[in-house]
């Protein structure tokens, strides 16, 4: 019995003691599980980042918080500069790469205080303000990186802007330094103010190896073309002056000269051409009178009598731009936010980011010792072609010169387009001032150069009222070889379109749209039934149109299918007494816009026009019951930057049999909201888009005398 009974007592005992070691072990393990995921969760999702100590803000560290680097006098420092160096020399594109966006990565040193042995910095200003902009603007941009490995270009944080702050040894070991230096390859140097007294350099004087240099006074000596940026020297004035833009026109002064401590026997020229010319000519010097400082730099003086600068310089047409010391000035920067056309004296002197920007459309280049004839080359050049030079000099300034960010971006943009040329910017998109931006919406230069004659043109014909004149007009359409449909827009709300068995017998279809409301931009909307890339727009009074002008004027717009081809032609002038823009009717050499009253466009247009009128164009057009043409010419102008194409020799298109009552045209305020909407669309693309032209298209042999039956289009019509 013991025994059984000490069996008994012992083996249930001996059971759950098994189990709980193995609980005990099993919980421990899950434990230890649980606790690796959780950890390894946490060092996935927790922001962390390789480099993130490289990333370049001044947010996050001042200068004086910048890690200080001694350099021994033994340190190495760079060769001089190679001047044979290009782009598939010294530059490895390799490390650039492909990428679907076709834009090199930049990244930016972290921040770093040198100095020498003895504790002195290399520089005596350290970061200024104008270099801290400069960078801030590269690493806020899209070719910023701050991943060293992906990077294709390498820029110091050591400011080289100003030559007369650095040491010259000093910096060269410092960017000897940098860890990826290998060189200078791929690394980007900007600098505005190089060389020194007395032979001032118009290079950077820094031994810097192969590095690439952005450098503000480039000559045609020390400029490696193709690898080296020319950049304008940046105007402090820029960020403390707000020029408001003046409208293209004649000034009160014909040439003007404000640059100070110029070489005397220029400022001996230049007092000989003022006696000459006497008040078309101002010359303007430093105020003697006034102390130095910052406000002194803001005045010029002529004779006793203080000129606010640079407000003076929008009271010029012509402002000179001559060399000093150095070649580079900021003189050029301040001219062209005023919007005068610089003239630059500077033999040899690269100009800011030439490479890419026709200067000749801006500026006036004249060699030095044509100076003395300064004034009789300036006024050789046409008042129009003036004002042209005068738009696109402020616009040069707002995109390439007004910031350090503009200039900063510019130059990379260059070199991006060095490295993917397949994808480079167009000389038009560089020299031409933008058009307004279309979201989702493509250019239509992508037409063919002649689209196919098969599927021919749609009219589209806008009416109100005007039953028998729109019968005359849709009978004399019909004859068109190349017309494919007829669309009439009814605009009446108050009454019924004709009954059908009325409408003239043509041999095309003939579709009525009855519109909702009395609006002339129901003309220029995408209907459906528009099948065809060509349409006709015309009035319901053109009746004096022959089929032979109607084909020859669609043969014309197959051959330019991204213009307006007209036949109305008009102008607009800038009135320079009233200071605005005028709408002008009368029969002159020049034209500017072809009215829609009877035009060939892409049907294109139609939906550009109806969707993405930029601004209240489409709603101005129609609360005054006026201008849509022009509006259309404005469209179509500002995306294609082409001018429109007039055809035949016709001018008069008035209809013998209408009324004042019968046509929007014929009111007495007409004339005058024409002239009020050209100047109102400008304002709201914030440019003229409109292109005057002296052209006119007519059939080859209209004019010549042989017999009829081997002219293409006999019956052109009359004047």
């Amino acid at each position: 019995m013991y025994p059984s009974g000490k069996y008994s007592s012992r083996g249930p005992a001996l059971i759950p003691r098994m189990k709980t070691k193995h609980r005990i072990y099993y919980i421990t393990l899950f434990s230890v599980v649980l606790l690796g995921l959780i950890a390894t969760g946490m060092f996935q999702f927790w922001p962390h980042s390789i480099e993130s100590t490289a990333d370049w803000t001044l947010d996050k560290r001042s200068v004086h918080d910048a890690p200080l680097i001694r350099l021994s006098v033994s340190s190495p420092i760079p060769e001089r500069g190679d001047l044979s160096c290009r782009m598939h020399t010294c530059f490895d594109v390799y490390r650039c790469g492909y990428n679907p966006k076709n834009r090199i990565k930049v990244y930016i040193y972290p921040l770093q205080r040198f100095v020498d042995e003895l504790g002195v910095p290399i520089s005596s200003t350290g970061l200024s303000r104008e270099y801290n902009d400069l960078l801030s603007a590269i690493s806020d941009s899209d070719f910023y990186t701050d991943d060293v490995t992906r990077a294709c270009l390498f820029i110091p944080s050591i400011d080289v802007l100003n030559q007369n702050s650095l040491r010259i040894r000093e910096t060269a070991q410092a960017l000897a330094m940098l860890p990826r230096w290998d060189k200078g390859m791929n690394h980007l140097l900007f600098n505005m103010l190089p060389g020194g007294p007395p032979d001032y350099n118009t290079a950077l004087d820094v031994p810097r190896d192969r590095a690439l240099l952005a450098g503000g006074g480039f000559s045609t000596w020390t400029y490696r073309q193709g690898y080296d940026v020319s950049i304008p020297v940046y105007s402090p004035l820029s960020a403390d002056v707000e020029l408001p833009e003046r409208q293209p026109g004649s000034r009160r002064y014909f040439i003007l000269s404000s640059q100070t401590a110029i070489h005397r026997e220029y400022r001996a020229e230049l007092e000989r051409l003022k006696e000459e010319n006497g008040e078309a000519l101002l010359l303007l010097d430093k105020c003697s009178n006034l102390s130095q400082g910052a406000a002194s730099a803001r005045k010029r003086c002529y004779k006793g009598q203080v000129y606010d600068y640079p407000q003076i310089l929008q009271e010029s047409s012509f402002c000179v731009v001559l060399r000093g010391a150095r070649l580079g000035q900021a003189a050029l920067s301040d001219v062209l936010q005023a919007g005068c056309v610089p003239v630059v004296l500077a033999d040899s002197y690269i100009l800011p980011f030439s490479e890419v920007l026709d200067w000749k459309r801006a500026s006036v280049v004249i060699p030095e010792e044509k100076l003395s004839e300064m004034y009789t080359i300036l006024k050789s050049i046409p008042q129009r072609q003036v004002e042209e030079m005068q738009r696109q000099a402020r616009w040069f300034w707002e995109a390439y010169f007004s910031s350090m960010k503009a200039i900063g971006l510019t130059t990379l943009q260059i070199i991006n387009d060095r490295i993917y040329p397949y994808a480079a910017h167009t000389y038009e998109q560089w020299n031409n001032p933008p058009v307004v931006k279309w979201s989702s919406v493509n250019s239509p230069l992508f037409l063919p150069l002649i689209p196919p004659r098969a599927p021919g043109f749609t009219a589209v014909v806008l009416t109100y009222d005007r039953v028998e004149s729109l019968f005359r007009v849709i009978t004399e359409i019909s004859k068109v070889p190349s017309l494919a449909k007829l669309l009439v827009v009814w605009n009446n709300q108050n009454k019924s379109p004709p009954e059908e068995s009325l409408w003239p017998k043509v041999g095309v279809p003939l579709k009525v749209v009855r519109t909702k409301e009395n609006k002339l931009s129901n003309r220029f909307f995408p209907y459906d039934e528009i099948e065809t890339e060509a349409v006709l727009a015309i009035d319901d009074d053109i009746i004096m149109l022959t089929s032979d002008e109607l084909q020859f004027g669609y043969e014309v717009w197959r051959e330019f299918p991204d213009r307006l081809v007209g036949y109305p032609g008009r102008l607009h002038l800038w009135d320079h007494e009233m200071g605005k823009w005028k709408y002008e009717s009368e029969w002159t050499n020049e034209v500017s816009m072809v009215l829609t009253g009877a035009a060939f466009y892409h049907k294109y247009f139609n939906y550009l026009y109806t969707y993405k009128m930029p601004g209240d164009i489409k709603n101005w057009v129609d609360a005054h019951m006026n201008c849509e043409d022009i509006a259309m010419n404005f469209l179509v102008a500002n995306i294609t930057g082409k001018a429109p194409i007039k055809v035949t020799p016709r001018k008069k298109f008035k209809c013998p049999e209408c009324t004042a009552i019968d046509g929007l045209s014929l009111d007495q305020t007409h004339m005058v909201e024409r002239s009020e909407c050209i100047n109102k669309f400008a304002s709201v693309f914030g440019t003229m888009p409109l292109k005057v032209v002296e052209h006119r298209a007519d059939p080859v042999l209209y004019k010549d005398d042989f017999p009829e039956k081997l002219k293409s289009f006999p019956n052109i019509g009359s004047l």
